[in-house]
């Protein structure tokens, strides 16, 4: 169905859209509007078109007061108004005027080359004068008095708020939506089934503020969600730009930890800026790039961007390079806070371009304290630590509270998030939560609680179209938001039981303790071939085989497996795990590479020492059929092996002909030993725990992806505090052919089968509910049900769920 749609219109689409890209890529290379267009229109436009001045009714003031002008022409660039102003002749109508110096060649061209690639412009740039300095020190505001019964504090200040401007308060959600949405902001996962059974059954009053409370209580799956919106905030990632050249530091394991304990946000921010351990380093140690960078790149540089933007809201890119055209910020003032982290005078530079004038270390805002410039580098990050995090310091709570608002709501009460600067909707709810934030000893479980608890976090999502640069925004309920791509693939491996087998973020994880259960105890045995006085010869490689007959098709299993020293493993002829370090035992779900029937396991196993020396396999495993029953296998007697062959060169397995003899039982070595205890064991401890309360492998503890990347996920080279929340052609296209993504929904489909007994109705139910956490309707259930017939096979069942995940129902947090 979609996928299919989407197979098919592929070509096409590329064959559009490529030249489209290029066309558009080439026309706008090398202009940036705020360092390339802004400086032109300011030294020849904006003293009679900008600000207050709007001569001839035309204003510079917003890309969308440009484009309402009709002064350019973006579908026939070359024919716009602008252009012939600016290149005339004429000296009644030139621009700018004939008693004004002209245009210069290159600067024509720029603003040519600016239209002609779409007439980009920053979403936080204006030409207007801005009048608002928002207030340093925290304010609690009065509460006004509740309406109608609502006394939540956030509901008095939005009540009042729409009452004032007659509007309605919008109408609340059902608890089906309420359980989706609270599950997925909060935790990141779609509700499970039962879980949704067991909240529409509950007729508790409170129910949903308990399961609120259950929510933030889960402290690994709380920190496996926001682990990404913190990732994305403090730029930290686990491969990418300079992690090769050892020019990054990873602050993974550290946040992670913090997350899992709750820990407050301002110590948090304290042991980012002055870091009491290498392990929360990596922070203000940015990216030190190879070879020679610009100015405005060098780890000082980096510090003082990145500090003000994470904790203040505030941009300090432009005012690395010059004086900022965007806010108040100056050369001076980011020079000022990069030279705290220097270890050496650090030269202002503007443009590029040296001043012949030394940063002297100072705090943004003096009127709090400020930090002494001859004191030691690591004593002059903790005086900023110590600024930065001060109760008296309002604007470090309002910038991380509207940073949350934004997660829950759709929309920040200062927006964009990095333009603190800016006035917000409601200066009211934004100093209640940054006070809430600050006397809860800075508890952000706290602030999301208090959020997720209101009725207006409750209530219908507003429909709205884009919002443009200068629009006035009025509140008028929570918006839908896009799932992210950790979301995403996260909701996707939830239904399809296809989840990663192992995490690549360097943390430790908190296990889940397993109910009891018969397979918790392990009978497998470490073999190998022939031994030689106990030893394996060096560089020996074996074939390892097993084979086995299932009575009945399977609905699941696990099997947990490991080499000394290293191995491949097939299963009927297909590989489906490797490892090459027996201390990092693979786990991975081989239920659905098995059959109703004869099967065989073979591994290529490898002693790679160039001596004699101790090696082994070792491979436990179970799997469960539909009426419950298991069965194990594990490496034990009745395996055989042989020598291998040409699989050492091509990886490949070819039997035909081959010799097979029994294996050996080798004597486990303790080191051995302590890796089956301490790492097979909880793996197959959590195997055999139902789905819903496995631990599963998340998309923020895996390294980035070319589908993450399509569905959003940053490169994180810089911070990024909001991702885009609509989608390219080319992303859904991407979204509907990756092949990772179509072998979950494969392995997910026979699942669905084999769960239901292939019952079509049942097939349907669950589907909707599981993904939607609704049933289907009538016209929904009849056109699942013609599409899957009376025997559903896998390839009808995969058309259905590529429809179902495709859904916007499905694709957004609503």
């Amino acid at each position: 169905m979609t996928r299919l749609i989407a197979r098919a219109v592929l070509p096409v689409a590329i064959s559009i859209l490529i030249p489209l890209t290029l066309f558009a890529e080439e026309a706008s290379s090398a202009i940036d509007f705020v360092h390339d267009v802004v400086p032109i229109f300011k030294r020849n436009c904006v003293h009679c078109h900008g600000g207050r001045e709007a001569e001839g009714d035309f204003t510079l003031n917003t890309r969308d007061a440009v484009l309402d002008s009709g002064f350019i022409d973006l579908d026939d660039p070359n024919s716009s108004y602008l252009l012939e102003l600016i290149t005339s002749n004429d000296t009644d109508t030139q621009m700018p005027p004939s008693d004004r110096p002209r245009m210069s060649v290159e600067e024509i061209e720029t603003i040519r080359r600016w239209i002609a690639g779409g007439a980009s412009w920053d979403a936080d740039f204006t030409f207007s004068i801005r009048t608002y300095e928002p207030p340093l020190r925290p304010r609690s505001p009065e509460l006004p008095v509740s309406r109608n019964g609502r006394e939540h504090p956030i509901d008095r200040i939005l009540d009042e708020y729409l009452a004032v401007r007659d509007l309605p308060v919008p109408p609340p959600v059902d608890d089906a939506t309420f359980l989706r949405r609270a599950t997925l902001d909060l935790i990141g996962l779609l509700p499970s089934e039962k879980q949704l059974d067991e909240f529409l059954a509950n007729s508790d009053a409170n129910k949903r503020e308990k399961y609120v409370d259950t929510l933030l209580s889960d402290s690994v799956g709380y920190a496996d969600h926001w682990l990404t919106f913190f990732n994305d905030l403090l730029r930290n990632d686990y491969s990418g730009t300079g992690f090769i050249t050892k020019g990054r530091k990873q602050i993974s394991d550290w946040l992670y930890q913090s997350l899992v304990d709750n820990k407050p946000f301002n110590e948090m921010a304290r042991e980012l800026i002055a870091p009491p351990t290498d392990e929360s380093r990596g922070f203000i140690d940015g990216i030190k790039w190879r070879g020679e960078v610009s100015a405005g790149q060098t780890l000082p540089i980096q510090f003082s961007q990145s500090v003000a933007q994470s904790f203040l809201g505030i941009n300090m890119k432009c005012a690395s390079c010059h004086d900022s055209f965007i806010d108040r910020w100056t050369l001076k003032e980011a020079y000022g806070l990069a030279a705290i982290y220097a270890t050496k005078p650090l030269e202002l530079h503007r443009c590029d371009r040296p001043i012949g004038e030394t940063a002297q270390a100072a705090w943004l805002f003096p009127e709090l304290g400020d930090v002494d410039p001859e004191a030691p580098r690591e004593q002059r990050l903790q005086q900023l630590a110590d600024l930065m995090t001060t109760p008296e310091n309002g604007r470090f709570a309002r910038t991380i509270v509207n940073r949350l608002w934004y997660r829950l709501m759709g929309r920040g009460i200062v927006h964009p998030l990095d333009a603190m600067q800016t006035e917000p909707w409601n200066e009211d709810l934004l100093d209640y939560l940054a006070t809430e934030l600050v006397s809860n000893d800075f508890d952000l479980k706290h602030v999301l609680k208090v959020i997720a608890t209101s009725s207006a976090y409750q209530s219908r999502s507003e429909v709205s179209g884009e919002e443009t640069a200068n629009e006035i925004y009025i509140y008028r309920g929570p918006r839908a938001r896009r799932m992210t791509a950790e979301q995403f693939l996260d909701s996707v491996w939830h239904l399809t039981g296809n989840a990663p087998a192992k995490i690549e973020a360097p943390i430790s994880r908190e296990r889940p303790q397993p109910k009891p259960s018969k397979l918790t105890k392990l009978q497998a045995h470490w073999i190998w071939g022939p031994l030689e006085n106990g030893s394996v010869p060096g560089g020996q490689q074996l074939v390892l085989k097993k084979e086995f007959t299932l009575a009945d098709p399977v609905v699941g299993g696990h099997a947990v497996l490991t080499c000394d020293n290293r191995f491949r493993l097939y299963v009927n002829g297909e590989m489906i795990s490797s490892g090459t370090h027996w201390q990092n035992p693979q786990s991975v779900d081989w239920s659905t590479y098995v059959s109703h029937g004869k099967n065989t396991i073979e591994a290529i196993v490898t002693n790679d020492l160039d001596r004699p020396n101790p090696a082994g396999f070792y491979f436990e495993s179970w799997l469960e059929f539909s009426d419950g029953s298991q069965t194990r296998i594990q490496s034990d007697e009745s395996w055989m092996y042989r020598v291998s062959g040409s699989e050492a060169i091509d990886g490949k397995l070819d039997s035909a002909d081959a010799v097979w003899h029994p294996v050996t039982i080798v004597p486990a070595l303790s080191a051995w030993t302590e890796v089956v205890t301490q790492q097979v064991q909880p793996l197959i401890n959590e195997s055999v725990m139902p789905a819903h309360e496995r631990l599963m492998v998340r998309a923020s503890l895996l390294k980035n992806t070319a589908l993450m990347k399509s569905l959003g996920r940053p490169m994180r080279e810089q911070i990024v505090s909001m991702r885009p929340d609509t989608i390219t052609t080319l992303e859904a296209i991407d979204l509907a052919n990756e092949s990772t993504l179509a072998e979950s929904i494969a392995v997910g489909a026979e699942r669905l089968i084999a769960s239901t007994n292939a019952d079509t109705d049942q097939i349907v139910l669950t589907l909707f509910r599981s993904a939607l956490s609704r049933e289907p309707t009538p016209e929904e259930r009849r056109l699942v049900t013609q599409s899957l017939g009376e025997h559903p096979d896998p390839t009808a069942v995969q058309d259905v769920m590529w429809a179902v995940l495709m859904l916007p129902e499905f694709l957004l947090v609503r």
